[in-house]
């Protein structure tokens, strides 16, 4: 009998949910409050009550003693917060946990929700690293998505940023949008590269219900592009970048050297993190736990002593989920690191359940990670994953 090794550890890193936007895109499903157009943080009472709960939840969460190396704002539209609201939420960390020096502070940002005073505001708090949500290079293309930001917007904030000299910059696309062609996403990329981010994030399109976009779509429906054309998209997108300079490091993240996003490397290698706020997800002594999404269940959650009240994952979830989400990563996952974990049997096991796809080219064990390939491997992730799920769980 294998004795599991915990790969649990103790947490470093820090996602704050700030659920704020002047309107909601077509395509998102994440818990957001609409605070409407060009409502900020200084200016909304309701964003105040939200930081002063979100602080409170900080303030009680138990702690351990390690500081954090890596935080992120995510939404939402964290760009929406005034510099004074975002100092008080970093300050609220920084007494709860410690941040540690040189730690990598994330914002994600909108077009058209900032101004200079503001990105330099955020700069001197410590943002040291920011997320620019584009997804289009095209203004048919965001007013189809639902955007609150005009191309106009998009270059203004591309030039706001190189001022202020944020040491890491990130811009986000979408691929697979409806009616989108493939010579409007060369262009994108393209226009992407000429922006000159540290790194690109490139998301294909998914219709969750409850959007505006599964309302209006189906997914393979037109005027969404079909798969084929979504394929040629995904290897447009590695050829493009990675001809670039940027590595191809995780399913749908490039960067340019020293520059992968340290944070999200934490949700990959399947490592604990705290979460904070309306909707956010934390996993902390092997306990993953989602916030309620709604505004006033998450206030009386947090009242009531914010108590997270789950089991520990079970092994056998812990290894499907380090399967599932390291095989994101262009390097893989460490098969002596499974076996310390799960046994060499189980090592063994998985290898066999991938037989098929080694055959194809698909999968890859490469020194002593196993991997999948790119492109190949990354498009067909999900029937190699799927697989693995479905004989592992037996």
């Amino acid at each position: 009998m294998h004795q599991k090794v915990n790969l649990i550890g103790i947490p470093s890193s820090a996602y704050v949910h700030i659920p704020f936007c002047r309107r909601r895109c077509f395509y998102c499903d994440f818990p957001v409050s609409v605070v409407g157009d060009r409502l900020r943080g200084e200016t909304s009472g309701t964003i105040s009550q939200y930081v002063e709960v979100l602080c409170h939840e900080i303030a009680i969460t138990p702690a351990f003693d390690q500081p954090l190396k890596t935080i992120f704002f995510g939404g939402g539209t964290p760009s929406l917060l005034a510099t004074a609201q975002l100092q008080r939420i970093v300050d609220a960390l920084d007494k709860r946990f410690g941040i540690a020096t040189g730690a990598e502070i994330s914002m994600e940002i909108d077009p058209g929700t900032f101004d200079l005073a503001h990105i330099a505001g955020y700069r001197r708090v410590g943002v040291n690293r920011v997320s620019l949500g584009v997804q289009a290079f095209q203004e048919e293309l965001l007013q189809i998505s639902g955007r609150s930001h005009s191309l106009a917007d998009v270059f203004a904030a591309v030039e706001l940023i190189s001022k202020v000299e944020i040491p890491n910059f990130s811009l986000d696309l979408i691929s697979g949008l409806p009616h989108q062609s493939l010579d409007q996403w060369q262009d994108s990329l393209e226009k992407a590269i000429a922006s000159n981010p540290n790194h690109i994030s490139i998301y294909d399109l998914t219709i969750e219900p409850g959007t505006a976009f599964g309302r209006y779509y189906k997914p393979g429906d037109n005027p969404l592009p079909t798969d084929e054309s979504t394929v040629k998209m995904y290897q447009m997108g590695q050829q493009v970048l990675t001809s670039a300079g940027y590595q191809h490091y995780e399913i749908s993240n490039y960067a340019k050297p020293g520059h992968q996003c340290q944070h999200n490397r934490v949700y990959w290698e399947n490592r604990p993190y705290y979460g904070f706020g309306m909707g956010a997800a934390s996993y902390v002594e092997g306990k993953r736990f989602t916030r309620p999404r709604k505004t006033k269940e998450y206030y009386q959650w947090v009242q009531a002593g914010n108590v997270i009240d789950c089991e520990v994952t079970p092994p056998q979830e812990v290894l499907l989920e380090t399967l599932m989400l390291g095989l994101r990563l262009a390097e893989g996952v460490s098969l002596s690191t499974l076996a310390e974990a799960f046994g060499e049997e189980k090592v063994e096991e998985i290898c066999r359940h991938l037989q098929p796809y080694f055959n194809k080219g698909w999968v890859e064990v490469v020194g002593e990670r196993l991997r999948l390939s790119d492109p190949q491997g990354f498009l067909f992730s999900n029937v190699v994953l799927a697989k693995l799920f479905e004989k592992l769980g037996e």
